[in-house]
């Protein structure tokens, strides 16, 4: 018997980068989800992806994706189209599950450094520094296959194969913040650094979400081949922070829309409903209560 759930829809950022390619990389991710059980047995989720614009089309969605592309040019967007604060609202106070590839990635640190006062805005949501640019420039841009174990939660019976890691102009975490209610006030008084506001928790299962610790999801090897040659690329440690999750937001520094490989969109869409399962049961037992 077919148990037809209601309708998720996730939305792609699409005021710059590449959000066609993440949502054709969705829809491969439904179809590869939809295969994995038996057609008698399946608890078949109808998805919904959507390219946004808009504060109204956000609204519609339980998930987000911020994809690559250039982080300044999408703030200013956001912000010229009266989308920046629905989408900071999005992330720290409704606490939706929200995912973000490179200029995501910057877009959602409570931190960024390399970057003009002024000439920059984030959205928040990881207690996070980031370090713009971190590989140098577009020429040296670079791939590695790389063994994500985060892969090893998900359906895919491939989970163990290494996964293509395209990075272009690519960020990685500098430093993991302590959690602050407020602004990093620390980070703010960095030079060339810019933070994101404050922005407080809508209900009680959101502020669950805030108190969640950063987890380091991926690294790479700081004397990885590919970056010898570069000489912009500066770390005192061994490995660089690729990706990292804490509560409802995940962030990574390379371009999974730019490969066939639909694997991480398959597990993160797991974790979409996870999360939008724990929201229905929530506001059943509140309703219930009142």
């Amino acid at each position: 018997m077919t148990v037809v759930l209601p309708d998720v829809t996730v939305g792609v950022l699409a005021l710059q980068g590449a959000f066609s390619e993440h949502v054709q990389l969705l829809r491969a991710a439904a179809e590869s989800l939809a295969l994995k059980h038996e057609p008698a047995q399946q608890s078949q989720t109808r998805w919904s992806f959507v390219e946004i614009r808009t504060p109204e089309e956000l609204a519609r969605c339980d998930g987000l994706i911020i994809p690559g592309g250039e982080s300044t040019a999408m703030s200013l967007v956001a912000a010229r189209s009266g989308l920046l604060e629905p989408l900071r609202d999005f992330v720290k106070v409704l606490r939706k599950p929200t995912w973000g590839t490179c200029a995501g990635l910057i877009l959602l640190a409570e931190a960024a450094n390399r970057t003009k006062k002024g000439g920059q805005q984030l959205i928040g949501g990881l207690d996070v520094r980031v370090n713009r640019n971190h590989f140098g420039r577009q020429v040296e841009s670079f791939q590695a296959n790389l063994q994500l174990s985060f892969l090893g939660d998900s359906p895919d019976k491939s989970a163990n194969e290494p996964y293509r890691c395209v990075f272009i102009r690519a960020p990685v975490v500098e430093k993991i913040l302590p959690h602050r209610d407020g602004v990093q006030t620390e980070e703010e008084s960095r030079d060339a650094t810019v933070v994101a506001p404050s922005k407080a928790p809508g209900d009680q299962l959101a502020e669950k979400e805030t108190t969640a610790q950063v987890e380091v999801m991926a690294t790479l090897p700081a004397q990885t081949p590919a970056l010898h040659a570069n000489r912009e690329h500066d770390d005192a440690g061994t490995e660089d922070i690729i990706a990292v999750r804490q509560g409802n937001v995940l962030g990574i520094s390379f371009h999974p829309e730019l490969t066939a490989d639909p694997r991480i969109h398959v597990w993160w869409l797991g974790e979409v409903l996870k999360a939008v399962e724990r929201r229905r049961q929530f506001d059943l037992v509140h309703r219930s209560a009142s």
